[in-house]
């Protein structure tokens, strides 16, 4: 009993493992932590929108595109989750110039999204979660496929901005959710995430479907009743801007997207 006595003795007298001390620098990362099970290793996060509850006294490095690298230093992290365009170019050059561990983590695609939730989950010593979340999330976007397949894919515009005209490129996630829900979009071919077009391209692209980011944008295309979207009723808001922002939340921003695209005529 003695050597197993003095065994306990001592494991008590070991200070804790030390716990990993990781910043967010995008709000969709701040969401994996949490679907993670791991808000309790986050020590920092980069602000964008409305905070999640939990997180509300959690000190920030600054806010979307403004990285204050002063304030990420000062919190001593040991890996920093990075979605590139959340802190712009000068940004990412400033976390070069750090000796910090990093994950970039930038999916193009759903499936790609899930992988993320396994690489962060190992990264974080949370494997297992990340394996439950993904599965979970690939069986949900499964479903999603199944549903809502078309024999023709339907012809939608996305549009981000309005003045000037903005929308995504082919390579961006919201594409991919596009395709799960039996749609195309009309400017898939363009390589840049978030690409200027001309209200001339949109004609001649001729849509069925125009979705606006804002409802407030909706009524400029009235001035162009050529458009079989216009003609039909079908420029609609996005109906959850969660679809900009991947986590798992995304599953159930799809659905929505899936589920107003299916009133298309």
């Amino acid at each position: 009993m003695r050597p197993l006595l003095a065994c306990l003795l001592l494991c008590l007298a070991l200070p804790a493992a030390a716990q990993l001390r990781v910043v967010s620098l995008a709000p969709s990362l701040t969401e994996t932590m949490l679907d993670l099970g791991a808000a309790d290793l986050l020590v920092g996060v980069l602000d964008g929108g409305e905070r999640p509850p939990a997180l509300a006294d959690l000190p920030s490095v600054g806010r979307y595109g403004q990285l204050q690298a002063e304030a990420l230093l000062s919190l001593q992290p040991d890996l920093v989750l990075l979605w590139p365009d959340s802190v712009g170019a000068a940004g990412r050059a400033q976390l070069k110039d750090l000796a910090i561990a990093q994950l970039v983590v930038e999916p193009r695609s759903l499936e790609q999204l899930a992988r993320s939730f396994i690489e962060i989950g190992e990264r974080i010593g949370r494997a297992d979660q990340g394996h439950r979340l993904a599965r979970r999330f690939e069986s949900g976007l499964a479903a999603l496929r199944e549903r809502h397949r078309r024999p023709v894919p339907l012809r939608v515009f996305y549009q981000v901005w309005d003045r000037p005209l903005y929308t995504l490129g082919g390579r961006q996630i919201v594409s991919d959710a596009l395709r799960v829900c039996g749609a195309e979009n009309v400017f898939a071919e363009l390589p840049l995430p978030a690409p200027q077009v001309s209200v001339e391209a949109v004609l001649q692209r001729d849509p069925a479907v125009i979705l606006v980011s804002e409802p407030g944008q909706a009524s400029a295309w009235k001035d162009w009743p050529q458009l079989t979207a216009v003609k039909k009723g079908q420029v609609w808001a996005v109906p959850d801007r969660g679809l900009e922002r991947p986590s798992f939340q995304m599953l159930q921003a799809t659905d929505r997207l899936c589920r107003l695209l299916d009133a298309a005529k």
